[in-house]
This record gives C-alpha cells, sequence and structure tokens, in this order.
C-alpha cells in the first residue's frame, strides 16, 4: 500500500513539473511573440521610414491629345501603393509633363492626393516640357524639393521624363548628396531589345520617359546620383487582368476609382490581343516599398544613338538616343528585370490594404 502511495506522490509531481514546464514554454512564446509584434511596430515609426518623394506624370483616365485613345494609368497604381505602404513617409508629389500635358498631370496629382491619401501631402507643379540646356527654368516642384532636401535626405521616385530632378541638380549642386536614390522607368539591354506590345501583331512602345527629355538622364548620370531602372523588361513580366480589375472595384475608394479608370485602357490592350496590360510603375514604386521582391544586378548605363525602334518601316533615315545598360561602359546604375515567384499576390495585397 505504501508503495503505491508513493508512486501515486511522484506521479502527482511529475505531472505538475510538465505543466510547469509547459506554461514556462507558452510565456516564453507568448513573450517572443509580443517582442516581434513590438519589433514591428518599432520598425514602422515615422522616424523609421523611409522618405519618399514622387514625382510623376499622372494621367488616369485621361484621353490622348492629337490621337484617339487613353493614355496611361500605371502611375496612379504607384501612387497608391505608396498611399498604402505601411514603412512608406511620402514627403510631397510634383507634377511633370510625359503621358499627357502638364496641367492635366497636376491635376489629377491633387486629386489623388486630396481623395485618396492617408495624411497630407502637399502638391506642386512642375516642368511643362522637356529641359532647355541654353535656358534653365527652375518652377515651384524643383524650389520644394530642394526646401526638403535641405530638411533630409530622400529617396525619389522619378517615374516620369526625369526633368524636374535633373534641374534640382543643376541649379542646386550642392543638394546632390541628399538624394539616396532616384528610382526611374526607363533603360534596356540593347538597342534592339524593342518594347513589344500586341498578338498577333506586334507593336512598339516608346522608352517614353527617356525619350521625352534625354539630357535630364544624361545629367542624372554625369552627376553619379544613385539610380535604379525599372524597364519594359521587369514591367512586361507583370500584368494586371480584367479579374484585378474587378477586386479593386471592390477595394477602398482609391481602388475603385483605379479601377473605373483602368477600364479603357484595358479595353485599348485587349484590343491589342493582349488579356490584361502591364503596370509599368508599378514596379518602381514596389522597389522602394519592398525590394526584396525585386530581382536586380548591378550595370552602368550610357546613352548611344541607333536607327529609332518606332520608325524601323518609316521611309527615310531616323535615329535616336538610347539608354543602354551593360557591364561595358558608363555610370553605375542598379538594374532591375525580374519578380519573385509570388509577387502578383504580393501586388494585390499592396494595392487592397
Amino acid at each position: 500500500m505504501n508503495n503505491l502511495i508513493k508512486i501515486s506522490l511522484l506521479t502527482c509531481f511529475a505531472i505538475g513539473m510538465l505543466s510547469c514546464q509547459k506554461s514556462k514554454t507558452d510565456s516564453t512564446e507568448k513573450n517572443d511573440q509580443e517582442a516581434a509584434s513590438s519589433q514591428m511596430q518599432q520598425n514602422q515609426t515615422p522616424e523609421s521610414k523611409k522618405k519618399v518623394w514622387i514625382d510623376a506624370d499622372v494621367a488616369v483616365g485621361m484621353e490622348r491629345y492629337g490621337r484617339e485613345g487613353y493614355s496611361d494609368v500605371d502611375d496612379g497604381y504607384a501612387i497608391l501603393q505608396l498611399f498604402k505602404a505601411e514603412n512608406i513617409s511620402i514627403k510631397g508629389m510634383s507634377a511633370v509633363f510625359g503621358n499627357t500635358r502638364i496641367d492635366d498631370a497636376f491635376r489629377l496629382s491633387q486629386k489623388m492626393s486630396t481623395e485618396f491619401a492617408p495624411y497630407d501631402i502637399p502638391v506642386y507643379k512642375g516642368a511643362g516640357k522637356a529641359m532647355n540646356l541654353d535656358s534653365i527654368q527652375t518652377n515651384d516642384a524643383v524650389e520644394a524639393l530642394a526646401k526638403q532636401l535641405k530638411k533630409e535626405p530622400l529617396h525619389i521616385l522619378a517615374i516620369g521624363p526625369a526633368t524636374n530632378i535633373a534641374t534640382l541638380v543643376l541649379l542646386y549642386p550642392e543638394l546632390k548628396s541628399q538624394i539616396k536614390e532616384v528610382v526611374l522607368v526607363a533603360g534596356r539591354r540593347s538597342p534592339t531589345a524593342y518594347f513589344e506590345i500586341g498578338k498577333p501583331t506586334v507593336r512598339h512602345a516608346p522608352d517614353l520617359n527617356f525619350d521625352l527629355d534625354n539630357n535630364a538622364f544624361r545629367i542624372l548620370l554625369e552627376n553619379e546620383i544613385p539610380v535604379v531602372l525599372c524597364p519594359f523588361e521587369i514591367s512586361n513580366k507583370v500584368w494586371i487582368t480584367q479579374d484585378d480589375l474587378e477586386a479593386l472595384s471592390g477595394g477602398s475608394p482609391g481602388a475603385q476609382w483605379m479601377a473605373e479608370k483602368s477600364q479603357p485602357w484595358i479595353n485599348q490592350w485587349k484590343a491589342m490581343g493582349e488579356e490584361g496590360f502591364n503596370p509599368f510603375d508599378v514596379l518602381a514604386s514596389h522597389y522602394l516599398m519592398a525590394p526584396e521582391d525585386i530581382v536586380k544586378e548591378e550595370l552602368k548605363a550610357h546613352l548611344e544613338i541607333h536607327p529609332n525602334d518606332m520608325k524601323l518601316k518609316a521611309s527615310g533615315h531616323h535615329f535616336k538616343n538610347y539608354l543602354l545598360c551593360n557591364t561595358s561602359e558608363g555610370a553605375p546604375i542598379t538594374y532591375c528585370y525580374d519578380v519573385s515567384e509570388d509577387y502578383h499576390q504580393k501586388l494585390m495585397q499592396s494595392l487592397l490594404k
């Protein structure tokens, strides 16, 4: 009988010890989870967020001037994504000519900031045409960006012609060191790496941001500004489909607006035989928000003159500048060329937050 009592007491003691150990383990795991959560919150404090300036030629919903059809909508996706990014703090926005006229780009930038931004973001009007090296003119956007750079270093998302940024570099060379990087949508590996869109009839698309102001890109490269390029090579691997627009139409007011205004744009791509469209500029914003989702390499960039890829079948002789990226010569740049396997899912999640 005594042995049975001893065994019972030992069993109870063992069970108590195991229960105590489990409680300690559960408590430790809970503490670890709370610490991780606290660390995430600390990582998203205003001081630790990436400080960004957006320079864009917003044309969402705009009909083209001088020809039929609608203008690109991808600037809107890039801006909306950064509005929703918890690790990004937007210090200002500036408008530039490009996909549409400067007055339209400025008005649409104001609309997005006023109606969809989660906090106050000032908007400034920038260049309405390519820079004239013989007569460099400042503007409200350049002056506002200079004022902000005097306060703090900035990452710059320049998803139109680089005119405003290059003008700042020329007029305020002392502020170059305050530019952490400029992320641009332009470039290619060779002059015959054509931007092809459409099935079965293939059309060539321009390297529009670069083509509209070659000198602006040259100035950034020659002044050793840290440059990141998100070219057609990466953007044509990402698609927004009709199903994606339907998903966005059930999201926030900004997402709903983008879905509605993107319908004429996706219809144009469908008329060319595609099932959706490439959201070019969102690859640049995604690089700033989550660079781990972007596949990139370090290359060199320079300008070369070759036959104009937009006029290969036209009579006469036509040439233009190309922004070429390889390992041979030029200014060092970061060249983005692919995305992670789960990129599309992450992109949609970032827009539907």
